[in-house]
């Protein structure tokens, strides 16, 4: 899972400095030169003709999201942009090892039944050892501890609960982090608009549309940003939030039924 992770997070370093290199070449081309060559090589009747999606369809999205990007400021929209990315990764990697983690609970059971039955708790073992999952790894635990009575069994079940319990929880505190960054580096950047649009206002001693749009632009953008990554990397954690919790309803409902079969279990064997 750390490959994977590392992995993850590569790609999606490459894949912004790609995008932020080419929205700097953008930015660099003048207006008035791109209106040129556009005059210059496409005939006016061609103009015309051309469709009208092709104006607001992903192309045109794509060239207003980099104007914005860039108009907001990089480095705060750049920062701000690096938590969506790190929190993805983060995001798909817990997403990745919790569906992972997912067992049959019943067909478990079922097995290691039948296994104490044929072959005893070292059958047991095999079996949990066999199968994949934090259930899998409970019970294995549990049974492992048999020798030293039902009452142990019992408790080394309730504390490797929470010792796969912090496993599945592993990095999300990471991911509550990133979406409190987002919006902060926002706010970060609005503050910073904003000085910079009475810094304009002083050295003018006017105060005219013109004069502050530029900080004004720039402190809502990275806000913007900030609030929709905020929204996104949230959304996600809600959904892993829930996975946890399935799998830990899971855990317990299994736990209650393994010693209700090692009880059994060991009544037949006392007979």
């Amino acid at each position: 899972m750390k490959k994977l992770f590392a992995t993850l997070t590569v790609v999606a370093m490459l894949a912004f400095g790609a995008n932020a290199t080419v929205m700097a070449q953008d930015a660099a081309a003048p207006a008035a030169e791109t209106t040129e060559q556009i005059d210059e090589q496409t005939p006016a009747e061609d103009l015309e003709e051309a469709p009208a999606e092709e104006a607001t369809g992903l192309v045109a999205l794509h060239k207003t999201l980099k104007t914005k990007f860039i108009e907001g400021g990089a480095g705060f929209m750049a920062a701000t942009l690096l938590c969506l990315v790190f929190g993805l990764a983060l995001c798909i990697e817990r997403i990745i090892y919790l569906s992972l983690s997912k067992t049959n609970t019943k067909a478990l059971l079922k097995n290691v039944e039948d296994a104490l039955a044929k072959g005893g708790i070292e059958a047991a073992k095999e079996v949990c050892r066999n199968t994949r999952g934090p259930v899998a790894s409970i019970f294995y635990q549990g049974l492992d501890r048999y020798d030293e009575g039902v009452e142990v069994v019992e408790k080394t079940v309730a504390s490797y609960g929470g010792v796969q319990l912090g496993l599945l929880e592993k990095n999300l505190s990471w991911i509550t982090l990133f979406i409190a960054i987002a919006p902060s580096l926002g706010f970060m950047g609005t503050i910073i608009g904003m000085i910079a649009a009475f810094d304009k206002i002083q050295q003018v001693g006017d105060i005219s549309a013109t004069v502050v749009a530029g900080g004004i632009k720039v402190a809502l953008l990275t806000t913007l940003l900030g609030l929709v990554i905020a929204i996104v990397l949230q959304i996600f954690y809600n959904y892993i939030l829930s996975l946890v919790e399935g799998l830990v309803n899971e855990m317990e409902d299994a736990s209650i039924s393994l010693l209700d079969i090692v009880v059994e279990y060991d009544k037949n064997q006392k007979k």
